[in-house]
């Protein structure tokens, strides 16, 4: 009897490990990690304009004339813009911009509104797709549309503009004064470049063709804008990955992601200006001419030759953001053409304190701050810099508010590591 007994509980535990048994197997990918392969072509598909820059590390530098040695510093996967935001990008945003003021502020027809009106008249989103048949609104031939959006013109000359008190971006951030103060703020920014900002750099140079056609021709679409202050490439950079996130969430290998999106920090910008690749390629050593025509070894790169000397690399002031070669990683222009603003505040000493993983300087100043306060890191020479600023490592600055003709930018998102060969699974 007790035999039996004791053969029922064998046959109850044997039963028992089998169940367990397979309930392991069933949840195997639960258990069981699976091996590292190295990921095939080394590089993730980019966001359309954007590039794959995989994580590595730089020797970062301060200021050249600081003495400072620099340090090496290591920065994650990030995509970077393959060009400086064009003409035509910006002006998307404006009109974007332009549209939700006229919709939400003038017109109020429910015909652009996803939602009926509720009491209080807030919170309704826009029906894009009804705004995109007549967008730029502020442009459209309809009177009755004319007249109520009126107040978001004014005249420029003998041309009607929009409005750069009215037309403003409204967008929350994360604001920080260095490591003393960090709040969510919500800021409001005017987006009009300042389209005269050619003859207020070049008092004495006859440049108001350019001050009338360069942000808004057609012929222009393609070149870099300039005249966006710090502030405004920022604004610039909260749309646009809001608006990217937005189309590419829906069917896109980035799904369900949280990434950030932003101007570069200056060692991001670094380390794509140098291309690593190949540790060879820095701006420095890259071949900076190309073979003529003639036989005879033209520039390839945007800058001011020497005293009143432009035109020697086939422009006087921009060219179009796909002139010339990419670098190794397939960015354009990170040497001349515009100067780029990055997200860093400005300072000599910056490489002594920073972070050596992902540095970035971050200070928000208010209003009423020094411009000593207000000093953003810009990088890289442009079309008006001699070939001493064309170097990877040459800081400069400027203070957030103000626009130049030689400044432009470029955005940044992140991205993920890639498992490499050097971390693929191997046999002991």
């Amino acid at each position: 009897m007790n035999r039996v007994f004791m053969n029922r509980i064998y046959s109850a535990v044997c039963l028992l490990l089998v169940f367990a048994i397979a309930g392991c197997n069933s949840s195997n990918n639960f258990y069981n990690a699976p091996k590292v392969n190295a990921f095939k072509g080394g590089k993730l598909p980019a966001p359309p304009g954007m590039v794959y820059i995989p994580s590595g590390t730089i020797l970062f530098k301060g200021s050249l004339d600081s003495g400072n040695v620099g340090k090496n510093i290591s920065l994650s996967a990030f995509f970077i813009d393959e060009t400086e935001v064009t003409n035509k990008q910006y002006r998307q945003f404006v009109n974007w911009v332009a549209d939700s003021i006229a919709v939400t502020d003038y017109l109020q027809d429910d015909q652009y509104f996803l939602e009926a009106a509720s009491e209080d008249g807030e919170g309704r989103r826009i029906n894009w797709k009804a705004v995109k048949r007549i967008s730029p609104i502020w442009r459209s031939s309809d009177p009755t549309i004319a007249e109520r959006i009126a107040p978001m013109l004014e005249m420029k000359g003998s041309n009607r503009g929009l409005n750069p008190e009215v037309v403003k971006y409204r967008f929350s951030y994360l604001k920080t004064k260095g490591n003393l103060k960090k709040e969510y703020v919500t800021d409001t920014v005017s987006v009009i470049p300042a389209e005269d900002i050619w003859s207020k750099d070049f008092p004495n140079a006859q440049l108001t063709s350019l001050d009338a056609n360069y942000f808004t021709h057609q012929s222009f679409d393609f070149y870099p804008v300039v005249g966006v202050s710090w502030r405004q490439a920022r604004a610039y950079s909260d749309w646009r990955g809001k608006e990217m996130m937005a189309n590419l969430m829906k069917n896109s290998y980035l799904s369900g992601y949280q990434l950030t999106f932003s101007l570069p920090t200056e060692a991001q910008w670094q380390y794509a200006a140098e291309g690593k690749i190949d540790p060879r390629d820095t701006i420095s050593g890259t071949k900076l001419t190309i073979d003529g025509d003639d036989g005879k070894e033209k520039l390839a790169v945007n800058y001011k030759q020497g005293e009143g000397t432009y035109s020697r690399d086939g422009a006087t002031f921009t060219l179009p953001v796909k002139s010339y070669t990419p670098n190794k990683f397939g960015v354009y222009n990170m040497a001349g053409n515009v100067s780029e603003w990055t997200l860093d505040a400005y300072s000599p000493s910056a490489v002594a304190f920073v972070n050596d993983l992902n540095p970035v300087l971050l200070y928000d100043a208010d209003e009423d701050d020094a411009d000593a306060l207000k000093r953003k890191v810009v990088r890289g020479g442009s079309w008006k810099d001699n070939g001493e600023q064309l170097n990877s490592e040459t800081r400069n600055y400027s203070v957030d508010y103000e626009p130049h003709s030689y400044i432009g930018f470029r955005c940044v998102m992140s991205a993920f590591e890639l498992p490499t060969t050097q971390s693929k699974t191997r046999k002991y």
